[in-house]
């Protein structure tokens, strides 16, 4: 069971925060993005499988749509695990393998070696149908409206009936402005990293963000209050993952 708490309870970051997150997480505590990625991951798959797999993903279909950057990389990780819980799962990807950033790209040659289903943008038009689909095309990364595979995945993702789970944002949600680019992720659900990002929570977003969820990816308390000037106290003590309820 996922214990609820109170975003009004949680500070939020920015995109330029989280960026700076990351950064001290990797060159000042030397928690690297592998360690980041792992523990991303495995909260999506708890998530996918305890609020959308009726906890036992043993032969259910997952679709997972993956960029070629840290969003996309978490969502390998997920599809890995989910794979190995026993769903048959489906990849998906934006550009080829050798277009991946070093650390995701690792996650894409686990997949591969598991002789897990990987396709490109093209063949997801052919799947069949899902019990889940799981965004990581694009996270905080985001520049602009989605172009070209990414958008296309996107437009795919919101033309089906499958719950959708989006990893950190929507892909295509601005994490600091809440700018609804066109084309965005419509999703049921959203599990984001560390600290709620600020543009998750501006008005008009919900209906994209849909479930707002907290996950733990071992940021030390103390990074905020050093690096950003925020007090964040051990709010994972009962959970690795928290479901927020905005306040009305």
């Amino acid at each position: 069971m996922i214990p609820a708490t109170v975003a009004a309870d949680i500070p939020y970051l920015s995109t330029d925060q989280m960026i700076e997150v990351d950064r001290a997480m990797i060159e000042d505590y030397h928690i690297d993005l592998v360690r980041m990625m792992e523990n991303a991951g495995r909260n999506l798959a708890h998530l996918a499988r305890e609020r959308f797999l009726d906890g036992d993903p043993r032969g259910r279909h997952v679709i997972v749509l993956a960029g070629t950057g840290g969003n996309g990389g978490g969502a390998l990780v997920a599809a890995r695990r989910l794979r190995n819980y026993g769903a048959a799962v489906s990849v998906f990807t934006t550009k080829p393998d050798n277009a991946f950033s070093l650390v995701p790209g690792q996650q894409l040659d686990l997949l591969r070696r598991m002789d897990v289903t990987i396709g490109s943008t093209d063949a997801v038009e052919s799947a069949e149908n899902a019990d889940l689909v799981l965004d990581g095309v694009i996270g905080y990364s985001l520049r602009g409206a989605p172009r070209g595979n990414a958008g296309a995945l996107i437009r795919w993702a919101n033309a089906q009936s499958s719950p959708v789970l989006s990893l950190d944002a929507p892909s295509g949600i601005d994490t600091t402005t809440g700018t609804i680019f066109d084309p965005a992720i419509r999703a049921t659900a959203t599990i984001t990293l560390a600290l709620p990002k600020e543009g998750l929570r501006t008005p008009g977003v919900q209906a994209h963000v849909g479930e707002l969820y907290l996950a733990d990816i071992s940021v030390p308390p103390e990074l905020y209050k050093r690096f950003l000037g925020i007090d964040v106290g051990p709010i994972f003590a009962e959970s690795d993952i928290l479901q927020i309820v905005q306040r009305l």
